[in-house]
């Protein structure tokens, strides 16, 4: 794996890493940020690299976390280190984008000659899929807008704590606890309705 897939960025220390999955797997928020704002500029570099489209990069980066947030617990560093489980997340990930958005258009041609050809698990893939991008773009659209801009900035422009804070003209510890408040409330509000999901089903 490339150590380097931002220019000028690399994946923080091996040891590091693997001392913030550890404590992520127990659940800990914490290091769920440090994790999440030391790798996702790398993460959002591969995811990107795949898909070419900066917005459907960003659904997918932020479904990698989502991914890890929920496995952290099966991570297991005798197998490999932290930044070649989060590449291979996001490569999966983005590779299942771009197979998903072949299968719809693949689809879509038998549609327009035989519609009985159409499958239907391409059909549930692409619902899911579609739910997953609508989840985000809501659940993003709802944050305050002082944590939306301080989340996007860092997480899908890839800048440093210190550069969203010249672009947003506000002191750097704002801008830390800004994207800490943002990613708790996503996740909140994640395992909130998965849980109501559940209790459904």
């Amino acid at each position: 794996m490339a150590e380097s897939v931002v220019p000028g960025r690399k994946w923080p220390a091996p040891d590091r890493l693997r001392s913030l999955m550890e404590r992520v797997s127990t659940g800990d928020r914490d290091a769920f940020d440090e994790l999440y704002f030391s790798t996702s500029p790398l993460v959002f570099g591969i995811v990107l690299r795949i898909l070419r489209s900066h917005a459907h990069a960003e659904e997918v980066s932020q479904e990698v976390y989502l991914e890890v947030w929920r496995t952290a617990v099966r991570f297991d560093a005798d197998r490999g280190t932290t930044s070649a489980w989060l590449n291979v997340i996001a490569h999966r990930r983005a590779v299942d984008c771009v197979r998903s958005a072949e299968r719809a258009t693949r689809r879509e041609e038998r549609f327009g000659t035989t519609e009985g050809d159409v499958q239907d698990a391409d059909t549930s893939d692409l619902v899911v899929a579609r739910e997953e991008a609508a989840w985000l773009r809501r659940a993003l659209s709802e944050l305050p807008d002082g944590q939306r801009r301080a989340l996007l900035l860092a997480y899908f422009d890839g800048r440093s704590y210190r550069e969203v804070a010249e672009i947003l003209d506000v002191p750097l510890g704002t801008v830390k606890t800004r994207i800490r408040d943002a990613m708790r409330r996503l996740r909140d509000r994640f395992e909130l309705e998965s849980w109501q999901d559940g209790r459904e089903g």
